[in-house]
């Protein structure tokens, strides 16, 4: 995705400064973050909210976010980061450093630690998951935790809406009752913290 098309699909402020810019820092022993995460364009919200330990790399943040979301881990995906309302940095799996305008980081090497150094809290960013339906995600770095082991879900509300669907417009579209769900059994309110489970499956590796 060209610069121009990054920045008209995804008119947000973000005020995020590159990681170098304020200096890198090791996280504590048991340092953790919490983390809120919603889909853009779909009323109500569908939202989460879960703790991590910042030693994770990117590319394990991104399989518990599908967990924490429900999705089933079988598209393409990138992290998608930047200065204002040019989101041209992206942090990614390898092969889509060459279609990336501004700064491109492997997920499998760089932590989360690392990319928050020593910056202040709230810190947000994007997650593009899915490149022909465009499910984009917002990330909320909310606060610093002390805590030890994997991944916990906190609260959240709604479901993760049914793979390939065909994005936001159609969900929308089948929420209001002009389309069909396609999906028996599917329900958009159901949504049970205890059920999550981030033992779930890990990304099938493709390329954009």
């Amino acid at each position: 995705m060209r610069a121009a098309e990054v920045k008209e699909k995804f008119p947000f402020d973000f005020l995020v400064e590159a990681p170098e810019a304020l200096g890198m820092a090791k996280a504590k022993d048991g340092e953790r973050v919490v983390v809120k995460v919603f889909i853009y364009g779909i009323q109500p919200q569908i939202w989460r909210r879960f703790s991590i330990s910042t030693q994770v790399t990117f590319v394990e943040f991104s399989d518990a976010l599908q967990c924490v979301m429900g999705w089933d881990n079988k598209s393409p995906h990138e992290f998608r980061h930047g200065k204002g309302k040019r989101l041209v940095d992206v942090i990614g799996p390898i092969g889509l450093e060459d279609q990336t305008a501004g700064e491109f980081q492997d997920e499998a090497v760089l932590t989360v630690a690392d990319f928050l150094g020593r910056r202040q809290l709230p810190i947000r960013i994007l997650y593009r998951y899915d490149f022909a339906d465009e499910w984009i995600h917002e990330i909320v770095f909310e606060k610093r935790v002390s805590g030890e082991g994997g991944p916990e879900v906190m609260e959240g509300a709604r479901a993760c809406p049914p793979e390939d669907f065909g994005g936001t417009f159609q969900y929308m579209q089948a929420l209001h009752g002009e389309i069909e769900w396609a999906h028996p059994g599917y329900d958009p309110e159901a949504f049970e913290a205890g059920q999550v489970n981030f033992d779930g499956k890990k990304a099938v590796k493709k390329k954009r």
